[in-house]
């Protein structure tokens, strides 16, 4: 670039200068250097104002689990009245809860009627792609390991990674609504990705840490000749249901696997982990693919020097000690553990394909 500064809009430059509109909203006029030569518009976005919400954005995480929590959406449309009495509030309290929740744009009244958003409607546990499980884990045990973020990034730490997997599958409401979650993000970000695995179509495709099988079943409605082994713990695999060509295996993925894949799905499953226990997992996917096969990667991949997806590798660090990665980083654990990548495929939603195959 000419100038360092970078602006949300530049005009063309005429004579040596150029109007330009900055982030905060501001107006200018800049030299071919990029230094300001006049201000023509203060800027539009308050920094303080801006900053002071961003602190206090738990209290948009805290309502909307309490709303779901109350079970206000699914109380919706009703009068006020009506949600007070159906969510067990006083009318003082169902009348904050509901105007706060138009704040956020996830309810309106219409004729004293209130009615959820389309936004709003993702709340509902009936909704198709429903994050009312995901208000409630943000809100409630992932919002507690987030408290201890400082601990897991000092350098002398003795901290330890919170055992998450254990957690959930101690409690088996929470491995039904944990996974329950989970799905809602299949649905939404991998619509794709079946349509664009390159598969003859009749492989045999393990779906490594595959949750409940959404993915898995998107395979096989794609590839109906494929047989398909979702491997996952046995508590999570038996939340799938039955279907011809799927075999569900509870295992460790971290043990020895009792299958021998073509092809190996690999789908948000590598960023829950560090490093070392990632490279754990990719040997014994390497171990157990036959000697021509394919590993399948499925990950946002962050883009070195930029900041995007840099608070979701908090988030997993904070809840299980993984991380988001770039594509040059799975590259080498893939290259340590015996495999070449050969692609990368971008997908409409936030997550990448990398394609790799066994190293002879």
């Amino acid at each position: 670039p000419a100038y360092a500064r970078r602006f949300a809009a530049v005009e063309p430059f005429y004579n040596g200068q150029a109007r330009v509109e900055r982030f905060d909203g501001a107006l200018e006029v800049i030299d071919e250097a990029g230094d300001a030569l006049v201000e023509l518009r203060p800027p539009r976005h308050d920094a303080f104002a801006a900053l002071s919400a961003d602190l206090v954005g738990f209290w948009k995480t805290e309502t909307m689990g309490a709303a779901v929590e109350l079970g206000v959406f699914e109380a919706l449309p009703a009068s006020v009245s009506d949600v007070a009495a159906r969510c067990a509030l006083t009318p003082d309290s169902a009348t904050r809860l509901l105007d706060a929740l138009a704040e956020l744009e996830l309810v309106t009244c219409v004729q004293e009627r209130w009615q959820p958003t389309a936004r709003g409607a993702m709340l509902r546990l009936d909704h198709p792609l429903t994050l009312a499980d995901a208000a409630i884990e943000y809100r409630g045990p992932l919002a507690a390991h987030w408290r201890c973020l400082t601990d897991a990034l000092r350098a002398d730490r003795a901290w330890q990674p919170p055992s998450i997997f254990q957690d959930v599958a101690a409690d088996p409401r929470r491995v039904t609504t944990h996974h329950r979650m989970l799905r809602s993000y299949a649905r939404h970000d991998y619509e794709a990705v079946a349509a664009a695995l390159p598969l003859r179509g009749d492989e045999h495709v393990v779906d490594a840490g595959g949750g409940s099988g959404h993915l898995a079943a998107m395979v096989l409605d794609h590839c109906p000749g494929v047989e398909v082994t979702l491997l996952d713990h046995a508590e999570v695999v038996a939340l799938a249901p039955q279907r011809a060509r799927l075999t569900r295996v509870g295992a460790d993925l971290f043990a020895p696997w009792p299958c021998a894949p073509d092809v190996v799905l690999l789908a948000r499953v590598l960023h829950d982990w560090d490093d070392d226990a990632a490279m754990r997992l990719l040997r014994r996917a390497r171990a157990a693919m036959r000697s021509d096969g394919r590993l399948f990667i499925i990950e946002m991949l962050r883009r070195p020097g930029e900041p995007n997806g840099a608070l979701c590798s908090l988030h997993l660090l904070a809840v299980s000690g993984g991380r988001e990665r770039t594509l040059e980083q799975y590259s080498a654990l893939l290259d340590a553990a015996g495999f070449t990548v050969e692609s990368v495929c971008p997908l409409p939603s936030l997550v990448s394909m990398v394609c790799a195959r066994v190293r002879p």
